[in-house]
This record gives C-alpha cells, structure tokens and sequence, in this order.
C-alpha cells in the first residue's frame, strides 16, 4: 500500500474502524464504512466540509464508520488517485469524492466500482461525455454552480454601469464546476452590457491568483472589477487591489462564503459570493450513499443548495 510523501496536508478521521478513531466495538463489522475524498485541505472550504462530515458522522456513530482525507493542493491529481486505491485496497463501501479534475479521475473511479465500491460524487461534477465513455454512472450531489455564479455576477453588476470593464479568475480550467461558474458569470455580465476584457485561471490558490490579479490589473487599468470562481482567489485578488492603490475602485466577488471573506464583504471591498453550504455539502452525498447501500433509493443525481451572500 502506497502512504503519502512526508509533509502531504492528509487527514484521515476514522470512526470505529481500525485505523485510528474509537477502538471498533463488536457491530463494527455490520456498518458500512464510508470515505470522504476531498481537494485541498488548505482551502478553509475543504476543511469546513471535512469538519460538517465529521459532526454527522458523530450524531450517526451506529449507523456508518467515515475516513476523511484530502489532498495538499487542488491540483495534486497523482495523490487523489493514489487516496482512490489506498481506499480500494482498505474495501470502503463507498467512496464520496470531490474530484480535483472533472475527467482525469475517472479512470481509478471506474477501477472503484469494479471492485464493488459505490461511488458519489460531490462538489465537481465529473465529465458527461468522459463518464459515458468510459461506461460509467456515477451520481452527482451537488449545487447549480451556473445559477449561483450568475447570482453573484448580477449583484455585482448592480454596482456597475453598462460599458465598464470586468475581468474573470476561473479555477482549474478542467473542472467542471470552474467552467460552470465562468459560464454564470458570463452570463451576468453579458445581460449587464459589462465588457470582460481578460480571463486567466487562478487554479483555485490564493498566491496564484494574486498574481493574476496583479497582472490583470496592470494589463487593463480600465477594470472596475475582478470576479473569482472561488473566495480563495478572491482573497489573493484583494491583496493585488490593495497591492495596487485601488482599493475601492476595483469591486470584487467570490464564490464559497468562506469565512475569511467575511470582513471583506462587511467593509466593500467583495460586493458578493455564493454559499454553497459546505459544511453540509459532503453530507448531502454521505446520506445519499446511505440510502443507496440501504436499497432505500436507486443512484440519482440530487441539487443541493447555493444561495447568494452580500454583506
């Protein structure tokens, strides 16, 4: 069995199993153990799920034992995989997984449920047309993130006047809920009359995206606003706009509602983000995989919640 290298940011959090966690009392061997495979655990959005799993796992102890791990940054795909077979090798019932990239897991995932493993989907929806490729189903659990970047980019309009200029900081451009974000965003802006005069990927980080808000800024000073697939990068385009003297002049916007972005809603500077209710969202997918290993219910995709922050 392959571990991760020597410094990989891994939580794993067992309950009654023999890993780690409370020694396993003798109906262990009946419940069905559940993993939860996150992306960065350095993104507070991560770690507040991973936190949300961990509370219902607490209240349901009898009914399911949970692993939770994730991988050091949202673009470590080699180690969400190698996190897919070490959870194969240990013979999960379930895996629930938020996929670093919507087309590149799907090979070890198909490997997962070969090996009767059943697999839920979370956060990142996978590819359509790579699942259908491969022969796989696989049921998605998730937000409209489409609907709810569109929310975000109409209350950031609303703060602008027809003509002015915006630019776009997209996560990982190969997952799906990125592309989907960008897509509402757009679509906001394009109802608006706003001119998008640059787009680049932040790849979800903060220090990335300041970066490309930094340059974004010097490449187009006429920008009135920078909108972020994520609050992560929000933040780093913050920095950038303070960085750069235009505090106040540059309005920005999010997705995520972390709580770090928080005071930045409260003082103006994010006019809006998107609550996807992450600290429920692998819940949603963990009580779904519940039922489906219950009978109680066939494998179906199932929208969560995303509702629109101001301050």
């Amino acid at each position: 069995m392959k571990f991760p290298a020597l410094g990989l940011l891994l939580v794993v959090w067992c309950c009654g199993c023999g890993q780690s966690g409370p020694k396993a009392d003798s109906n262990s061997a009946s419940r069905p153990k559940i993993a939860l495979i996150m992306k960065s655990l350095a993104n507070e959005f991560f770690s507040t799920m991973a936190d949300g799993a961990k509370k219902h796992q607490a209240t349901h102890a009898a009914e399911y034992d949970l692993i939770v791990n994730g991988i050091k940054n949202e673009t470590d795909l080699a180690e969400q995989v190698n996190l897919v077979e070490q959870m194969i090798a240990q013979q999960v019932n379930a895996i629930v997984i938020a996929p670093a990239d919507s087309k590149a897991m799907i090979t070890v995932l198909k490997r997962a449920k070969e090996a009767g493993v059943l697999v839920i989907n979370i956060d990142n929806k996978l590819d359509a047309g790579a699942l259908a490729q491969a022969g796989l189903k696989v049921p998605f659990v998730g937000p409209d993130n489409r609907a709810g970047a569109r929310k975000v980019g109409e209350a950031l309009a609303a703060r602008l006047k027809s003509g002015d200029d915006v630019a776009i900081i997209d996560g990982v451009p190969t997952a799906f809920n990125s592309q989907q974000r960008v897509l509402g965003f757009e679509d906001a802006m394009k109802a608006a009359h706003l001119n998008i005069v640059g787009r680049q990927s932040g790849e979800w980080e903060m220090d990335k995206a300041n970066n490309v808000a930094a340059a974004l800024l010097s490449e187009h000073p006429t920008v009135k606003a920078i909108l972020c697939a994520n609050d992560n990068m929000a933040l780093g385009a913050a920095a950038a706009v303070q960085a750069a003297g235009r505090t106040g002049q540059v309005l920005l916007a999010g997705f995520d509602n972390i709580s770090a972005i928080h005071p930045l809603l409260q003082n103006g500077t994010v006019v809006a983000t998107a609550d996807q209710h992450g600290d429920q969202l692998a819940v949603f997918g963990i009580e779904a995989a519940l039922r489906i290993l219950k009978g109680e219910g066939a494998p179906a995709d199932q929208t969560t919640p995303v509702d629109l922050v101001t301050k």
